[in-house]
């Protein structure tokens, strides 16, 4: 396995048992402290993955914030400081913010909840969604770099929903292709293709291939990845639900 997805032989580790615990606690991170501060600076709250976890690209003076593993670190220019995940309440302190519960939650974004109760953020999980999301940027870039990729979007780790994501196709054929770490409807990481348009796309809603369950597209659970190369199982997966929407 490589933390840094930039090549060679690359795997991901089993998804632990207390993933879901870790990925709402973090999806709470994300969505209420500090993905909103980079909104406060500039209008955006789009987040990348970032070595060892996730985090904002580099903002107003030059300034990151990111999770990595089970610390939160704050880089400004060259001066970086880091402090254990704990509450939401002292992440914002430690970040000099306040919890914004308005800016980047969605429909499907966890409770704000207690912002003083500690986070159940375990290391082998946190671990795991780092390389969940080096995975999934991964991939995207590759199939995103594909000319066959029409009007393709940058990859954005979208807080709210807590998934990375492009959108691909023209005004006809478009949809969402994305690396869900899980969710309430499909508890496990998965890949999916959700189609915008099912009306204007040739579907045959009877083939399993759209075996969606809340959504009109397809999903690729990571319990069902070939064996091999994941980055390569996501772009195929991604590069063929493409063409078949194309057509």
């Amino acid at each position: 396995m490589t933390e840094r997805w930039l090549g060679g032989v690359r795997s991901l580790p089993a998804a632990p048992a207390s993933l879901v615990d870790t990925r709402v606690a973090l999806h709470r991170l994300a969505a209420y402290v500090i993905a909103p501060v980079r909104h406060r600076a500039n209008g955006k709250f789009g987040l990348r993955w970032t070595l060892g976890g996730f985090g904002t690209p580099f903002f107003g003076d030059n300034r990151q914030i990111r999770v990595e593993g089970t610390q939160l670190i704050d880089q400004r220019a060259g001066h970086v400081t880091s402090v254990p995940v704990t509450t939401l309440q002292a992440a914002a302190d430690f970040l000099d913010t306040t919890i914004d519960t308005e800016t980047a939650a969605e429909h499907d974004s966890p409770p704000v909840g207690d912002v003083n109760e500690t986070l159940a953020v375990d290391p082998a999980a946190a671990n795991f969604l780092g390389n969940w999301y080096g995975m999934a940027f991964a991939a995207l870039e590759s199939v995103r770099a594909d000319d066959a990729s029409v009007d393709a979007s940058r990859p954005q780790l979208w807080p709210g929903h807590f998934d990375p994501a492009i959108e691909i196709g023209d005004e006809n054929h478009r949809g969402s292709y994305g690396a869900s770490p899980g969710d309430d409807v499909i508890p496990e990481p998965y890949l999916y293709v959700s189609v915008w348009w099912p009306d204007r796309v040739n579907i045959d809603a009877a083939d399993p291939l759209w075996n969606a369950p809340s959504f009109t597209g397809a999903v690729l659970k990571l319990a069902d990845f070939d064996d091999g190369d994941p980055v390569d199982v996501a772009g195929n997966f991604f590069g063929s639900i493409r063409d078949l929407i194309a057509r």
